[in-house]
């Protein structure tokens, strides 16, 4: 089977992805759905779908500039949802991890921050956990970094792409470095345990020297953890309405990444998968364990999944600008009785159950826990997927089949769709991009 990636192939942030969910029918009760689960080690997210902007590379369910109406009755449906999602679970959960992602969460004042600090507290039994907020240059203010800051927050998250503003309006967003940087310095004064800071390689025009001068000048600010992330083109978006496809784009964006891999490393960084660099020492929030591979999570918001062991659910899902505004609409018009359902997701039987614990942990540099996988399944992750066999003889496998080698984990793009089983994928390629 071949490993090729195309310039235009995401990468693998969920299995199965959203594109393969289906409307349920019928709507299964989430208190039924919930009812078997583990519910002592939960990983809560929160979705705010708004933006100062949206850029041209984003495929993300956001809307940028709503009226300030919206935003209000976001909020109030969002405790409404939260009323329903807290009833649905059992009394005695727990969450270990918190998130709040969107969009960009800090859009809202720091008046309306509060306010949704106080739905996340009652949503999901308080705070005090690790928490992670993603935020902007345009959005991260010293008002609102104080309301997150005075709340938990244990981890921030700010996209700046590219320390060029050339690159930055290259890639769809315009942004002004001053900006950055004084966003970044109000990061650092709030004193939020981690910084993360979200870089984009394979920007048309993009150089190893243009490449050279974001990551010195991120790594100047000794972010404890820094995300590459490739530029892809995908349906919908600004740069996919006048994109064309490169010949080198491929070649260009490996010779980025490797480059970024050194330096990275050179600095103290350490790899955590294809995407996440860490820094050596730096500090980790503490707080109970969470597995993604076997404890859920729940979503509160129009754009936010929930994980089950059986079930993937959320409300549909969009990119064009008029279909997302669509179903934010229906969001804010339903009762309150409507949240108390799973209505759009994925069954997912005990071969997609593997594949997806395989998935979750072979692209992080600790691999798969065959002990784990087998306690959980009963059997061996090398003989339920003989096809790893494959990655053995490319070199991107070591010989016990449990770990990605540094080749393959530079692969990882390819290697998580090529996972991706048949049914998963025949119901991805239905989807009608909207």
């Amino acid at each position: 089977m071949s490993l090729d990636i195309s310039p235009y192939q995401g990468y693998l942030y969920a299995y199965p992805h959203k594109t393969a969910y289906r409307a349920l029918d019928p709507r299964p009760q989430l208190k039924e759905v919930w009812a078997d689960e583990e519910q002592d080690s939960l990983f809560g997210y929160v979705h705010l779908p708004f933006c100062e902007m949206r850029c041209g590379f984003c495929n993300l369910f956001t809307r940028a500039n709503p009226p300030a109406e919206q935003v209000t009755a976001y909020l109030r449906q969002l405790r409404l949802q939260g009323e329903a999602i807290r009833d649905s679970l059992s009394p005695g959960a727990a969450f270990s991890r918190l998130a709040i992602g969107g969009g960009t969460p800090t859009y809202l004042t720091a008046a309306e921050l509060t306010e949704l600090f106080g739905i996340v507290r009652d949503t999901f039994g308080g705070l005090g956990v690790p928490l992670s907020v993603e935020t902007s240059p345009a959005t991260a203010s010293p008002d609102r970094l104080a309301v997150l800051a005075a709340h938990g927050t244990t981890r921030i998250s700010i996209g700046v792409q590219s320390f060029l503003d050339t690159e930055a309006r290259a890639a769809g967003r315009p942004q002004r470095l001053p900006e950055v940087h004084a966003a970044l310095d109000a990061i650092r004064d709030a004193r939020i345990p981690v910084l993360n800071i979200d870089l984009i390689y394979g920007i048309d025009g993009q150089t190893a020297q243009t490449w050279q001068h974001s990551l010195d000048t991120a790594l100047r600010w000794r972010p404890e953890e820094l995300y590459l992330y490739p530029l892809y083109v995908r349906p919908l978006t600004g740069l996919g309405r006048r994109a064309h496809a490169r010949a080198d784009w491929d070649r260009q964006r490996q010779e980025l990444y490797r480059q970024a891999v050194d330096v990275l490393t050179a600095a103290g960084y350490v790899r955590h998968s294809m995407r996440q660099f860490r820094r050596a020492g730096a500090p980790v929030p503490d707080g109970p364990d969470y597995c993604c591979q076997d404890d859920g999570m729940v979503g509160l918001g129009c754009g936010a999944r929930s994980y089950t062991t059986r079930l993937h659910y959320s409300f549909d899902y969009a990119v064009a600008v008029s279909e997302v505004r669509a179903v934010i609409d229906d969001y804010l018009a339903r009762p309150a009785g409507d949240f108390r359902h799973a209505e759009i997701g994925f069954h997912l039987d005990e071969i997609e159950q593997r594949r997806r614990w395989l998935l979750k942990s072979l692209l992080r540099a600790e691999g798969v826990d065959a002990s784990a996988y087998r306690s959980r399944f009963g059997t061996s992750h090398v003989t339920d997927f003989a096809q790893l066999s494959v990655l053995v003889d490319r070199g991107w496998l070591d010989e016990s089949r449990t770990v990605l080698t540094a080749e393959g984990l530079a692969h990882s793009d390819a290697i998580g769709p090529w996972l991706v089983s048949g049914p998963v994928r025949e119901a991805m390629g239905a989807y009608v991009p909207r």
